[in-house]
């Protein structure tokens, strides 16, 4: 006589597998959305907890399947095994930012001036919701234990070329500048214009009336030149002089951050001083306690990247 045996079916191990393929695809959708700008930095945190916290179920069911597996020989190994592979994306993309988390100091905002940062030209305002980001000073000691290479930048060079170098940087590392004041002190002076010769009268042509003297030209049609409008007369911000630059604009986190697109403000300050002209960052998170060391990444990346555009006029 044939005896068959038949296996029992674990449903731990298929309940893994849904739970874990919808986790993943959950995530997944919830970045893409936020990367398009339909659903805000806070919906996106809590859907991705929520992921993060479905793939930890899907895990703890693949693996009650895998021991089912062993010990009764269950039926559901490779759905056990399909479900922790969906698991880990939510569960390895959480455990990434939890240890940024971790390691980086709890900082919102940096600035390669910690005694005189670059002002905001307009104050970042954002609807925040769950997830408020605390009104806090600048912390000088933790940012310099830190990040002890996060300083600003000195070149011997003038103020319009370092502008023209920075708005290079700002398009090439995404940086959407928003605001900009005081960009009209890199125009080139007059003075500084090279002095073109008189070009040659054209030939008179034949019939045409000829040119008065210069002693009898109506000096009613002479143009009067205006004035150079008075830098002082601005209303400065703490942290501005008149010859000063600003720019303000907004970076995301890249797709391989923990959670993508995640928005950061950014103020850029150009000073010029005795020939050399001085460049400072300030890189601040919008949401959230916690910048997951972004925002030093972030201006270390800029800073080098100005270092390399304007290389040979770098001063120390």
């Amino acid at each position: 006589m044939k005896i068959l045996y038949e296996r029992p079916v674990s449903a731990a191990a298929r309940w893994s597998r849904r739970i874990g393929r919808f986790s993943a695809g959950l995530l997944v959708i919830t970045g893409l959305a936020h990367w398009l700008h339909t659903v805000t930095t806070p919906h996106m945190i809590a859907l991705a907890l929520l992921a993060a916290g479905l793939a930890t179920v899907a895990a703890l069911l693949g693996v009650i399947g895998l021991v089912r597996l062993w010990q009764v020989a269950a039926v559901g190994g490779i759905a056990a095994c399909v479900g922790l592979a969906y698991a880990l994306i939510p569960l390895g993309v959480a455990g990434y930012g939890l240890y940024r988390f971790l390691d980086r100091p709890a900082l919102t905002e940096v600035s390669t001036d910690t005694t005189e940062p670059p002002p905001w030209i307009a104050p970042p305002v954002a609807a925040q919701g769950w997830l408020p980001r605390p009104v806090v000073p600048l912390a000088p000691e933790r940012q310099a234990e830190a990040y002890p290479t996060l300083t600003g930048r000195r070149y011997d060079g003038a103020l319009d070329r370092v502008f023209a170098a920075v708005n290079t940087v700002a398009a090439a590392s995404h940086l959407k500048i928003t605001e900009e004041r005081g960009t009209e002190n890199a125009a080139a002076d007059l003075e500084d214009m090279p002095a073109n010769p008189d070009p040659k009268p054209a030939p008179r042509r034949r019939g045409a009336p000829r040119a008065a003297p210069a002693g009898d030209a109506d000096p009613g049609n002479v143009p009067i030149p205006s004035a150079r409008p008075d830098p002082g007369s601005e209303i400065l911000m703490p942290g501005q002089r008149a010859s000063d630059i600003l720019l303000q604009g907004e970076w995301r986190s890249p797709v391989t951050a923990p959670l993508t697109a995640v928005p950061f403000d950014v103020a850029i300050r150009l000073r010029e001083e005795a020939e050399t002209t001085f460049v400072d960052l300030r890189v601040s998170v919008r949401y959230g306690p916690h910048d997951l060391g972004f925002g030093a990444a972030y201006a270390e990346t800029f800073l080098r990247a100005l270092d390399a555009e304007l290389l040979g006029i770098a001063g120390s």
